[in-house]
């Protein structure tokens, strides 16, 4: 039987087993100290991220940092380091242990390595607990709330902490935006908005385009792609401005999305505010949406640093004014309808399926509803959604019945889509300018509206004023033209014959219709006789214009009436009553009706005509009394082959406008002194031929004509007047003309077209070289040519250092057999799109070097007919030769 025993376990004993313990745990715990190690210090990070978030937003606030928070942040950054550099070695460490950690390869070094693990845990707990709560007491106390106590001032600061990085979390966070559930054909514009709003060198994009075609869609696709990918910006802010723009709301928008909205906030003045924004954005990368804007938006104003490249900012913005782009200096990009297969595309997925099945006729009755849209994404969708419960072909029919007569009256036009629209039309700086728009809608539907016409009727309704002089007054239509295209109203183009026009959307011109009750326009919509009108006595401005009316018959009292457009309305007569009781009718235009052989006297009844347009009517002989006409100031008589003569056209002694090209009547030895009796004569056009050649005697007809077509004239030369700043069309005719001869100052400001055609013996047209403006020159069977500008004449006469074409866009030379040179030097042709030659064998050398021409994707287009002609041709240098080479078309 053994004796027991017993040890002692005295203080001493256990005080060195808890060192054995602990110095052992060095070794035995590095793997978990380790991991503990790692996890104190994420938490430590996050705590150091948060604090100062938070603190940079009380900064934002105009709250001071503490020296103390610097010095806590400093001991962060120099624990982190020395936690990584521990950690940098774990794995070296760790493979030393063994026998479950008791033991290592290298006991010392793992002894070592392991208390200073052990001792970082302690640091960074002191960092992450102790100083912490001494930083956020200190800095409660640096914001005078003294009256909480230490911890309930360090539970509060961890509370507004994590508030406020919760709220900076969410505004950060780009909010969605809902969508229509059907989009049809943006996918290449959003494609394309975006590849711009994100490159480098774009820091404002605008998107224009007509109300309802879908310019916010586009852009609430572009904030909705943010929600995927932020591509690295702080903050994505939408705000919605419309027509009244309010800085302050501005401001107050951009101020919630960021977080800085508050008591505070609400305090301070608009430049204030301003000044806030600009001090915390200005440290921040932002995308700022602005949808609906009518004005130019002070970005420096709302406290908006302006995007560039180094601050790497985005601004995009939609309007419905290209000069917004402008003058907010971004690239305009537009908007467009969609084309005729999307936009029935759209239309359909709104029709839906059931009642586009529910009838064989009906997707062919949809097709053409569909195009009475003309693409416009808002009538496309609210016309489809109140389509898509018609399931009958009457139901369809009817539809466009009213479509094609009444549009206004459809179900969703007066309510959704015409107020929308007339948006743009109020927003229209004076009145005038909306008489302008309104009167467009006169023309049929998708007609192409020339631009003179349109400010010739401007004119003399009185809507333009033309006292100061017709070409002031043409500019200022010009100026209205070009802001209606600017607010997306009219869409400018131009025309096959090279003349600019403009046309109005249907839906505009709808509206335009809507707004203008005193109208009544049943313009190409095929009638054979005058529409029956309720009330004749309210009409203002009536258009009966292409149509199939055999007879103006009738005698409708029209006290008000202002405007008669009839121009191609087919009618061959018109009763002698039908102009009794017009008294204030301005604009008259007969145009185009070529079985008109006669006007009734009782035409001169209208004794506030100031503009009667006859061109392209078979008028043999002017109305007796024509006289009477005492405010006529615009008389078309153009292409008038029927008409014998112009006697007594000197009684209309305000005539400012005449116009008699290709008009048939015989020049009487007395006609130039006629037309030299019109004191206020300002512009004129004509043609001349052998039998009128004196009227290139007339300096004073000359200096007022705008275009002069010469045919069949036998000359030894004529001479053009010293100035003729007028002239904007010349034309040349199957003439024996041997020389046109220039004065010593010759300015042809105006000139942007001629075309020599079939001229015998004229050898060269150094002349245009003082046509700075010239834009086509079309010369054609002229045998004699030898030379366009002639070096030996132009060098005769002063101011010869001039460059000629500065404008030129297109040159047309063709069986020139003899032409040798059209410039003997290089021309930098900064303007000029297409050269072609035909017929021209000794023409070898063009004026051109690598550097002329246009410099757009396209370049400078050479067409010719004959290969060999192109072999032969001798290049100014190599660059020359390979850069208009590979542009070369044969035909």
């Amino acid at each position: 039987m053994g004796i027991p025993f017993s040890i002692p376990c005295d203080p001493c004993v256990n005080k060195i087993s808890q060192c054995l313990d602990e110095k052992v745990g060095y070794t035995h715990n590095l793997e978990k100290n380790l991991e503990t190690l790692e996890k104190t210090m994420e938490d430590l990070m996050a705590k150091q991220e948060d604090l100062s978030r938070w603190l940079k937003r009380e900064e934002d606030r105009g709250i001071q940092r503490l020296s103390e928070f610097n010095l806590w942040l400093t001991r962060v950054e120099s624990k982190k380091k020395k936690v990584n550099d521990l950690l940098s070695d774990r794995d070296g460490e760790l493979q030393k242990l063994c026998l479950c950690g008791f033991c290592s390869k290298n006991l010392i070094s793992s002894y070592h390595y392991g208390k200073k693990v052990s001792l970082m845990i302690r640091e960074v707990d002191e960092l992450n607990i102790r100083d912490f709560d001494k930083i956020a007491d200190q800095t409660y106390e640096a914001q005078e709330r003294p009256h909480l106590q230490p911890i309930k001032r360090v539970e509060n600061l961890k509370s507004e902490v994590y508030e406020v990085i919760d709220e900076q979390a969410q505004s950060s966070e780009v909010e969605e935006r809902q969508l229509q559930p059907i989009i049809v054909g943006q996918e290449i514009m959003l494609e394309k908005a975006w590849k711009h709003l994100m490159k480098d060198e774009v820091g404002i994009m605008g998107m224009y385009g007509m109300g309802g075609v879908g310019k916010t869609t586009l852009l609430t696709q572009i904030n909705n792609k943010f929600c995927i990918d932020i591509c690295g910006f702080d903050f994505v802010i939408w705000v919605v401005v419309s027509n009244e723009l309010h800085v302050e709301r501005i401001q107050d928008k951009i101020a919630q999305k960021v977080g800085l909205f508050d008591k505070e906030w609400n305090k301070k003045d608009k430049n204030e505010k301003g000044l806030h924004l600009f001090n915390f954005l200005r440290k921040k990368r932002f995308v700022l949406l602005l949808d609906d804007i009518w004005k130019k938006v002070d970005l420096a104003e709302i406290g908006v640093p302006f995007p560039t490249t180094q601050n790497k900012c985005k601004v995009a913005f939609t309007t419905r004014s290209q000069v917004v782009c402008t003058s907010m200096k971004a690239k305009p990009i537009e908007v467009q309808c969609l084309a005729e297969n999307e936009a029935f595309d759209l239309f359909q997925k709104k029709v839906g399926e059931v009642t586009l099945e529910s009838e064989p006729e009906i997707p062919d009755l949809a097709r053409i509803v569909a195009k009475k849209c003309c693409g416009l994404p808002l009538a496309l969708n609210v016309i489809g959604e109140t389509m898509s419960s018609k399931r009958t072909i009457q139901e369809w029919k009817h539809a466009i019945d009213v479509l094609n007569s009444y549009t206004a009256q459809y179900p969703g036009m007066e309510d959704e889509i015409l107020p929308l629209l007339k948006y743009s039309y109020d927003d229209l700086k004076g009145e005038h300018i909306k008489s302008c728009l309104l009167y467009c809608a006169l023309f049929p539907e998708d007609a192409k509206i020339y631009k003179e016409t349109l400010i010739d009727y401007w004119m003399c309704e009185g809507i333009i004023d033309e006292s100061e002089g017709i070409e002031k007054a043409e500019r200022e239509g010009y100026d209205i033209i070009g802001r209606l295209v600017c607010q997306s109203l009219l869409m400018e183009e131009v025309d096959q014959n090279e003349k600019c026009v403009v046309s109005m959307h249907d839906v505009v011109r709808e509206m335009a219709l809507w707004i203008a009750s005193d109208f009544i326009v049943r313009a190409g919509v095929g009638l054979s006789e005058i529409p029956k009108v309720k009330n004749w006595k309210v009409v203002r401005r009536m258009s009966l214009m292409n149509n199939q009316i055999d007879h103006l018959a009738g005698s409708p009292k029209c006290p008000v009436l202002t405007t008669l457009l009839l121009q191609e309305a087919s009618f061959s007569k018109i009763s002698s009553e039908f102009f009794k009781s017009m008294p204030k009718l301005a604009v008259l235009d007969l145009s185009g009706n070529e079985f008109l052989f006669q006007l009734p006297n009782e035409i001169s009844n209208l004794i506030s005509l100031q503009y009667l347009n006859l061109s392209r009517t078979a008028i043999c002989c002017m109305p007796k009394n024509l006289q009477k006409l005492k405010k006529l100031i615009h008389l078309d008589l153009e292409n008038t082959s029927q008409l014998k003569s112009i006697a007594g056209i000197s009684n209309l002694h305000n005539l400012k406008v005449l116009k008699l090209s290709d008009s048939g009547f015989r020049w009487e030895l007395h006609t130039v002194d006629e037309l030299e009796a019109l004191e206020n004569l300002e512009i004129l056009t004509t043609t001349i031929h052998h039998y009128s050649c004196q009227f290139l005697n007339s300096h004073r007809l000359m200096s007022c004509t705008q275009s002069l077509e010469i045919k069949n004239l036998e000359s030894s030369g004529i001479s053009l007047p010293a100035t003729m700043d007028k002239l904007r069309y010349f034309r040349i005719d199957r003439c024996s003309i041997y020389a046109i001869k220039m004065g010593r100052i010759c300015s042809f400001l105006s000139l942007s077209e001629v075309s020599i055609r079939d001229c015998k013996g004229l050898r060269e047209l150094t002349f245009l070289m003082f046509a700075p403006n010239l834009r086509i020159l079309d010369v054609v069977m002229t045998g004699e040519l030898e030379d366009i500008i002639n070096k030996e004449k132009a060098c005769q006469v002063e101011n010869s250092g001039i460059l000629p074409f500065p404008k030129l866009s297109e040159l047309r030379l063709v069986y020139l057999s003899k032409l040798k040179n059209i410039y003997w030097t290089p021309l930098p042709f900064p303007c000029l799109a297409s050269i072609s030659i035909r017929g021209c064998p000794n023409l070898k050398k063009l004026p051109l070097d690598s550097k002329s021409g246009k410099q757009s994707e396209k370049g400078l287009i050479i067409i010719y007919t004959q290969k060999k002609w192109l072999e032969g041709v001798e290049w100014e240098d190599q660059a020359t030769k390979t850069r208009f080479l590979a542009s070369c078309q044969q035909v």
